[in-house]
């Protein structure tokens, strides 16, 4: 599927974007202190990449329009593409089912690119079955508001944040896990909330963390959409949030074979440059043929999510998984072209494999995944 001339156009616009405020020395120099890229993210906000098509009336961005820019960071900002997942998705749902209040206190803000929102959803001991196992409690009070208590982990962004969205059992759940969990906006700075952040193997300029909320109390009007039914509202965004993970991975992907291939043509071993070498032409043409086919069923799959197609969800899961297996394999294949030089923290390759894990099980496991083309594809029986 070629690509259209307003998607070519924006992938131009960020291209040049991070390339006049993120090199790759920049993109390593972050990585390595561990730090946001506050710049970066003024640079997107100011030419209009975190909002797209999307307004504070509820209209939303194009798949198309966010998959594309994802893709470009995740082939050079790999971290500020996976912050730019979880903006995506709680600007989604701001746009869906937020209040006229917190669309013009909160959605607004976020579009112009001041501050930034984190999604607290996963706990310590659940991850995809995190509504069964979901322990965090928000109990009404007598004045109307609420009060928070539980543990949330693998929060990304959640320690430089101005808010969270904050998914609490509200009352036990019936027939369905799924019910009885309602979804609230929570100030960074309220009291009784507490966030550290965990250490971890990638993805390093943006953190990941823990959040306890211990009595943190929100006013009525932190209910984001209907009370009881947040996991729900949730789960009519994972479509779009699998679709952009899927536009990260593949932007890894294609950051890792681009470096490899210009390294097999630069490097020389036995009077030629090791691109000539059968074996190594092979991984090569191999890791193209993945990367392009990863991007066909993305745009497959934006495409049918913009025309509302049934066929959305299963071209997701399927874009998920041929992605993520196209990063794990570019960047396996370029640690070992590059040999010793892809274990050098002064190139990107090791960062590229290390980032590239991520999206084998987040914001679900491939595995998971292939449970759900399994069961509403094929039409197999249910396996979970």
């Amino acid at each position: 599927m070629d690509e259209s001339q307003d998607a070519a156009e924006l992938r131009r616009l960020v291209r040049q974007i991070v390339g006049d405020t993120a090199d790759p020395a920049r993109v390593r120099e972050f990585d390595d202190a561990e730090k946001f890229d506050e710049d970066l993210y003024a640079a997107l906000a100011h030419a209009g990449l975190l909002q797209l098509e999307a307004d504070a009336d509820g209209t939303h961005a194009s798949a198309v329009s966010e998959a594309v820019v994802l893709e470009e960071l995740g082939a050079t900002a790999t971290s500020l593409a996976v912050s730019l997942v979880v903006q995506y998705m709680g600007l989604s749902l701001l746009c869906s089912h937020g209040t006229a209040q917190q669309r013009e206190d909160v959605l607004e803000p976020l579009l112009a690119g001041a501050g930034r929102v984190a999604f607290a959803l996963t706990e310590p001991d659940g991850g995809t079955d995190v509504a069964r196992q979901m322990r965090t409690r928000a109990t009404r009070q007598d004045d109307g508001s609420w009060s928070l208590t539980g543990t949330k982990t693998w929060i990304t962004g959640a320690s430089d944040c101005r808010w969270l969205i904050v998914l609490a059992r509200t009352e036990d759940a019936g027939a369905s896990a799924i019910d009885g969990i309602t979804m609230f906006l929570v100030p960074r700075d309220a009291a009784g909330l507490d966030v550290s952040i965990l250490d971890t193997v990638a993805i390093h300029s943006v953190s990941t963390c823990e959040v306890v909320l211990d009595a943190v109390v929100v006013g009525p009007g932190a209910v984001i959409g209907e009370e009881g039914r947040g996991f729900r509202q949730v789960i009519g965004t994972l479509n779009g949030e699998r679709l952009n993970a899927a536009a990260v991975a593949l932007g890894i992907a294609r950051g890792a074979h681009t470096e490899a291939v210009r390294y097999a043509g630069d490097r020389q071993a036995f009077g030629r440059s090791i691109g000539a070498f059968q074996a190594l032409q092979h991984r090569l043409a191999d890791g193209a043929v993945a990367i392009e086919a990863a991007r066909g069923l993305i745009q497959r799959a934006a495409a049918a999510t913009e025309r509302g197609d049934q066929s959305a969800s299963v071209l997701t899961a399927m874009a998920k998984v041929a992605a993520s297996s196209a990063a794990t394999q570019a960047t396996d294949d370029g640690m070992r072209l590059l040999g010793g030089f892809g274990l050098s923290r002064e190139g990107d390759m090791q960062r590229f494999f290390r980032d590239a894990r991520l999206y084998t099980f987040a914001p679900l496991t491939d595995e998971m995944i292939r449970n759900f083309i399994g069961e509403h594809h094929l039409g197999l029986p249910r396996s979970y």
